[in-house]
């Protein structure tokens, strides 16, 4: 029995039907932006494999950075001790973060960190007697498959089978061009309520739903009156962090900061799993007190893991060398020329880019959901041709390693044409 029959009868994969005849690929090796298989074929990782590669596979800087760690410290309990990886990291990262934002705390991934970030607002107006529970989320807003990062997201077919178990979330429209004041008024009618705990949004790009995105302008009005009206503000930069929306975070566009971010996926350049979530003075100052019944609860066995926190220090190492920044710069304008050679052709209905963030919503009669049945097509399109793609249901997004070259990032522009030019 070869490794795919051995697959296909003991893992169940994400997002995944257990009766889909598709054999998934075998991936034995990787090497900067390519992948190979058993079978010897390379494959273009044009979407940094979930978003999580920044730096490109087997990067040897992370990788003996993280084999050094591990003959000294593998792991520690997290509670009660700590270890060097985890306070250099954090004291570093906070340097790139608002400068109002004190202390970090770690967890594993993504959604453990939107989680994190919802518990501490809830526990915020909670330790100091304040009625304030509701939150307010985006629509078509995507923050991760735990109860609480399930709640604050879009109701979708992601979650629909867990619905009457979710909290309730007050809902609002993305501030589209075009679509500002209406999105401006439904916060502040909410707000006005003087019930809302928290405004829990993905900076400039909504991922999942589409990667459908709005300006920095009108995020920073959101913000602002979220502070007026004393309103938790939370970032899921999971995301849009490390450079992906063409600065460090997607908050440094904006004036005004979040109280609360969520940070994981590129955080350790994808070698390993690791969730941040990085608070403001005004946000810690409610739990610093005697009270026991007003600490906050909240642990994982791998906290602060320190060979994800060596993974991180290298990674973060990469980020801050100009050859990384003038890569992100240099993506950004080969997507903004293909953008300007597309955008007129008769099969796109909009083309959006935010930094290295290339998206493209093919016309089409179906629904223009993640399940349109026009996303099987793309995707086999493209693995034909050797590149690895995730459409969003009628959406073509491009999210490469800063590391892809010139050459491969025209190949898969040349491939994306040649698609419109078949369906």
């Amino acid at each position: 029995m070869n490794y795919t029959e051995k697959d296909k009868n003991y893992i169940w994969h994400p997002y995944t039907s257990l009766n889909s005849p598709k054999m998934p690929i075998v991936i034995v090796k990787g090497h900067g932006v390519y992948l190979y298989s058993e079978n010897g074929e390379k494959y273009l990782d044009a979407i940094s494999s979930w978003w999580v590669n920044t730096h490109g596979h087997a990067n040897t800087d992370i990788a003996k950075k993280m084999i050094e760690q591990l003959l000294e410290l593998e792991h520690v309990i997290f509670a009660g001790f700590t270890h060097p990886a985890a306070i250099d990291f954090a004291e570093r990262l906070l340097k790139h973060l608002p400068k109002n934002h004190r202390k970090l705390f770690y967890s594993d991934d993504g959604s453990t960190s939107v989680e994190v970030a919802i518990k501490i607002a809830i526990q915020y107006w909670k330790n100091q007697a304040i009625p304030k529970t509701k939150i307010i989320a985006f629509k078509n807003s995507y923050h991760g498959d735990t109860f609480g990062s399930m709640s604050v997201s879009s109701r979708s077919v992601f979650n629909q089978a867990f619905d009457s178990f979710l909290f309730d979330v007050e809902f609002i429209d993305v501030p589209l061009v075009g679509n500002e004041e209406k999105s401006f008024t439904q916060l502040n009618d909410l707000i006005k309520q003087n019930d809302v705990a928290a405004f829990i949004y993905e900076p400039l790009v909504l991922g999942a739903g589409g990667m459908i995105m709005y300006t920095p302008e009108s995020l920073n009005k959101m913000i602002l009156q979220c502070k007026k009206e004393n309103v938790i503000t939370i970032a899921d930069e999971v995301m849009t962090g490390f450079y992906r929306t063409g600065k460090f975070f997607a908050s440094d566009y904006m004036s005004e900061k979040p109280d609360l971010i969520c940070l994981s996926k590129g955080i350790t350049g994808g070698t390993m799993a690791m969730g941040v979530t990085s608070i403001a003075d005004n946000i810690i100052n409610a739990f610093e007190n005697n009270d026991s019944f007003k600490t906050f609860y909240h642990g994982h066995s791998y906290t602060a893991n320190p060979i994800a926190c060596a993974a991180a220090l290298a990674s973060l190492d990469l980020y801050e060398q100009d050859d990384c920044k003038e890569n992100v710069k240099r993506i950004c304008v080969k997507h903004s020329e293909f953008l300007n050679l597309i955008k007129e052709n008769s099969k796109v209905k909009e083309i959006r880019q935010c930094g290295t963030i290339l998206a493209i919503e093919l016309k089409t009669i179906s629904d223009t959901s993640y399940l349109n049945t026009i996303r099987d097509t793309i995707y086999e399109f493209f693995l034909q041709r050797k590149i690895i793609l995730r459409p969003l249901g009628n959406i073509i997004y491009i999210l490469p390693p800063y590391c892809i070259s010139n050459h491969d990032l025209d190949y898969i522009y040349s491939s994306i044409v040649d698609f419109l030019e078949i369906i």
